[in-house]
């Protein structure tokens, strides 16, 4: 038997079904959102006072979706650095998520790479929110960015992708440079393809890298010493959590040796780094909240694909310019997002 699916009746068929989907979604949804429903949202990552611009960036994209603190939504905070700026160790960040999923928390917003890694330790069934991830793949954290599986997923920042970009252009605003040093943070698939990336844009210039394993923030000075003795001319560091919290201390050591850095967070620019070229932390750790909002809507998480940045920004510090004996060229200028005075 043949059954005529073009015909009016059809039609009708057809939108009838449309309709009632489409109303069995606004139930759901309405579920979801259900009046005296409280979500527990566990938050892993920089407090105020090292991450103020993100973490009123990660409250205004939750307010935005509805989720007001103490009338729909109860956030738990847990931070990720200690008194002086100090990054966690992976053990104590461990801790930290390990107490937040024992708390029957709904979903669960973790900051950078090493942070999201701990919640993926202490969890394989809370869903787990990235808010600025790094590398999900290679550092095994999802099965692929379209279909992450499992229980992350989230905003991701192209890291290993920006690192040749990062070094291409502080070579524009050090052109006479034949050494460049490389702070890193490990040697796992992320660091290796990172360090690998910009060897690469090394040697398609013909400079020398120098790279430099940072671990702990007690390594700076020797890192520094070492980039001394070897006559680095520039310095690249990456998006690290470690990195992000010492920012200042990296900032004071390269001005001191007058060597001009470029970083991989445009929020380091603030504290006197020379430049830097990344995506928006702030904009992404926004984004994380519409993850939230889909999850506790119930969308697995395996089924939301995974996010990259969608802004990127160029900055310039020209008091720091000024204080290391750097002038811009006009080709940085015109393309600069943001400067530094």
């Amino acid at each position: 038997m043949t059954i005529d699916v073009t015909g009016p009746w059809s039609r009708r068929a057809v939108a009838r079904a449309i309709g009632a989907a489409a109303l069995a979604y606004t139930m759901r949804s309405a579920v979801a959102q259900a009046p005296g429903r409280v979500w527990r949202i566990g938050y892993l990552g920089p407090p105020a006072d090292v991450g103020p611009q993100l973490l009123d960036a990660f409250r205004d994209g939750l307010r935005a979706l509805g989720y007001v603190e103490g009338r729909t939504a109860a956030i738990e905070y847990r931070w990720t650095t200690r008194e002086g700026g100090l990054f966690l160790n992976p053990d104590e960040l461990l801790v930290l998520a390990q107490d937040l999923v024992g708390r029957k928390i709904d979903v669960l917003a973790a900051s950078v790479r090493p942070v999201i890694l701990a919640a993926r330790k202490a969890t394989a069934s809370v869903p787990i929110v990235m808010m600025n991830g790094t590398d999900p793949v290679e550092s095994g954290l999802a099965a692929s960015l379209a279909h992450p599986g499992g229980n992350v997923t989230g905003v991701t920042r192209l890291a290993s992708e920006l690192i040749g970009k990062g070094f291409e252009l502080l070579v524009e605003a050090v052109p006479k440079a034949k050494r460049i040093a490389l702070l890193s943070n490990g040697a796992g698939a992320v660091e290796s393809l990172v360090i690998a990336n910009a060897r690469q844009a090394a040697q398609a210039r013909g400079i020398e890298l120098q790279v430099l394993d940072v671990r702990a923030a007690s390594d700076l000075q020797a890192a520094f010493a070492a980039m001394r003795a070897q006559q680095a001319e520039g310095l690249l560091v990456t998006g690290d959590g470690l990195f992000f919290a010492q920012r200042a201390r990296i900032a004071e050591l390269a001005i001191a040796q007058r060597l001009p850095t470029m970083v991989a967070n445009t929020e380091v620019i603030e504290a006197g780094a020379l430049l830097s070229y990344s995506s928006s932390s702030v904009e992404n750790y926004r984004r994380a909240a519409t993850f939230i909002d889909k999850i506790l809507r119930g969308v697995p998480p395996g089924d939301i694909p995974i996010e990259g940045p969608t802004k990127f920004e160029l900055a310039l510090n020209m008091k720091t310019a000024k204080a290391i004996g750097i002038v811009f060229p006009k080709s940085l200028l015109l393309r600069a997002n943001r400067v530094v005075e």
